[in-house]
């Protein structure tokens, strides 16, 4: 962790026995999420530097982790009800991942468990992110696509061609209703998202 005003390094978070692919800060700053070529994610205390959580269920390197918004966590529990794991139902904070494996895992960071699973891409999960409205987790792959998912029912609702090579990275545009995707084929290509 650097300290942006002074370029020096504040904090090494050490634990992973493979390569780093991905970090993610807490929406609320306490927690740091990474995920590893040696197909774990790890969770760790921002201010004790520990490592609070090794969240192993995937079956390959992990190439992205993303937190759930708050306005997420009505979806998760709603999904969890309907698989009759009432007892499973959480407050969070919650956590997605997604791997060369082909699945996006939801998990209850603080149980430690994998709660949801999500297969359905060809290829390697690239990225994956939770729509601001809380409802829906989109994310991009190496089958050139990109999936909207819908929590609650836990299935895909839309694929898109999204690209003519793998995907790579996408985003949410901050004030409108647009996500953008990258990819090899070296585009940028902007959705709206209805």
């Amino acid at each position: 962790m650097w300290e942006v005003s002074t370029g020096y390094c504040v904090q090494n978070f050490m634990g992973h026995r493979e390569w780093v692919r991905c970090v993610r800060v807490s929406p609320d700053g306490t927690l740091l999420a990474s995920g590893s070529n040696d197909q774990t994610v790890r969770v760790w205390s921002i201010a004790s530097k520990e490592c609070k959580s090794e969240l192993r269920d995937h079956d390959h390197v992990v190439e992205c982790v993303a937190w759930a918004p708050q306005v997420a966590h009505a979806a998760i529990n709603d999904a969890l009800s309907g698989d009759g794991k009432k007892d499973a139902k959480s407050i969070g904070p919650f956590l997605v991942s997604g791997s060369r494996d082909r699945v996006i895992n939801i998990w209850d960071v603080t149980a430690g468990v994998c709660l949801i699973k999500l297969p359905g891409h060809e290829n390697w999960v690239r990225d994956v992110l939770f729509h601001p409205g809380g409802k829906y987790l989109v994310s991009c792959s190496d089958d050139k696509t990109l999936k909207v998912w819908d929590i609650k029912n836990q299935r895909c609702s839309k694929t898109l061609e999204a690209h003519s090579h793998f995907v790579t990275t996408l985003d949410f545009h901050r004030t409108g209703p647009w996500v953008a995707t990258g990819s090899v084929d070296l585009k940028v290509n902007v959705w709206e998202c209805r």
